[in-house]
């Protein structure tokens, strides 16, 4: 069962990783393709903005259809789009037209984010979803350590360019894994059921479901903090701090770390607390490492270890609070997993998308501004889990 699945997680964390490969691999040239593409910080803060949007936008579309037509068709065709759109984005010639392909690219990407995640509830439940979650997680996770790594060196080798190139690569893989690698978890009968008329009536009572929505929201802003790391640290830590892009994709692979190795407790630590009150733990005490991270810059701190090191802490909380409220979010609506999902994965884009856009407002190469960000995130994320997550009821949600 362990074997089968770890396989499982292998191929869907694969297929999901693929899109946030093209996220975090051309991190470290941000600096270059603005002096390339003779575009400020903002522009090509942007190009990482409308990837985010994109992601958010196409799922609301493959969440449905992969209810009606099965999982695998949605992801053959979203893969093809990321692939072709890489190769735009390679041959850009001005910060423009990158912007438009980076849109379409994630408009691709955008199916490996939502229909993962609508599998594993076509297979499991509870705490055994949680568990596969976790190992798609932790696979997905080796990302943010391996790309920005494997960006610097191919950076390094042909500039930033062959970054793209190298997507188009992955995303042509992405559709062999699917070919070859996973199965069909929409049964035929299953889909008859399904219609777009269907889908409108899901998304409306989904709207409508405050438990829904509070899970899918104290997710949505713990990573929407990350996501604010994700498009400023490379300003701060090459422009501030004066790091090298290898230099800058270690540390940003230690953060992905921490991440990671927490993620792979969640299944034992739910099974012992319960999901709900490891949420609510986590979420406390990430808040209260960020308050002492943004205190000490408020205060005039300005040490790029202190950032790690309180930021690491802080990653590792998020490692418990993303796929637990991820499992628990879906646990309830298992008949429209595929909608469910994408819904989900839209809003926590969407959230990001509009603190990384905020954040952008105020550009500068000083970690005050990213630290702030990063810090609201994980504060609305608590007075969420406050909010949403109250009473026994909810409690014996987590523990089922």
């Amino acid at each position: 069962m362990t074997s089968r699945l770890f396989r499982l997680a292998l191929v869907l964390g694969l297929i999901t990783a693929i899109g946030p490969f093209a996220i975090d691999m051309y991190l470290p040239a941000l600096p270059a393709i603005g002096t390339s593409l003779n575009a400020d910080s903002t522009q090509v803060q942007m190009s990482l903005t409308v990837f985010f949007l994109a992601i958010g936008i196409g799922q609301l579309l493959y969440g449905p259809v992969s209810d009606m037509v099965g999982r695998k068709a949605p992801l053959y065709f979203g893969l093809a789009l990321y692939a072709m759109a890489s190769v735009g984005c390679a041959l850009a010639r001005d910060v423009e037209t990158l912007v438009a392909f980076r849109f379409v690219q994630g408009l691709g990407a955008a199916a490996g984010m939502a229909i993962p995640r609508a599998v594993v509830r076509d297979l499991h439940t509870g705490n055994e979803a949680a568990r596969l979650m976790s190992l798609l997680m932790l696979v997905f996770s080796v990302s943010p350590i391996l790309a920005p790594l494997a960006g610097s060196g191919l950076i390094a080798l042909g500039g930033w360019r062959v970054v793209f190139w190298f997507a188009a690569l992955a995303g042509v893989a992405g559709l062999a894994l699917t070919a070859f690698s996973l199965a069909e978890t929409r049964d035929a009968r299953e889909r008859l059921d399904s219609t777009l008329a269907g889908a409108l009536r899901a998304y409306l009572l989904l709207l409508r479901d405050p438990h829904y929505l509070g899970l899918v929201f104290i997710g949505s802003f713990a990573m929407g903090g990350f996501f604010v790391f994700l498009s400023s640290s490379s300003f701060v830590f090459i422009d501030h701090y004066g790091f090298s892009p290898t230099q800058y994709s270690l540390a940003f692979g230690v953060n992905a770390a921490a991440f990671i190795g927490a993620a792979q407790f969640t299944a034992h630590l739910g099974h012992r607390l319960g999901l709900v009150t490891l949420v609510r733990r986590s979420a406390l005490a990430c808040a209260v490492d960020m308050a002492v991270l943004l205190g000490y810059f408020l205060l005039g701190g300005d040490d790029f270890r202190v950032l790690m090191a309180l930021y690491f802490v802080a990653s590792a909380f998020m490692g418990w609070v993303i796929p637990s409220t991820s499992v628990l979010a879906l646990d309830t609506h298992g008949s429209i997993a595929g909608t469910a999902s994408a819904l989900m994965g839209t809003l926590q884009m969407l959230t990001g998308a509009l603190m990384m856009g905020l954040v952008s407002l105020f550009a500068g190469h000083s970690p005050v501004v990213m630290v702030s960000g990063m810090a609201a995130g994980v504060f609305v994320a608590l007075a969420l889990t406050w909010m949403s997550l109250r009473g026994p009821a909810r409690l014996a949600v987590g523990q089922a």
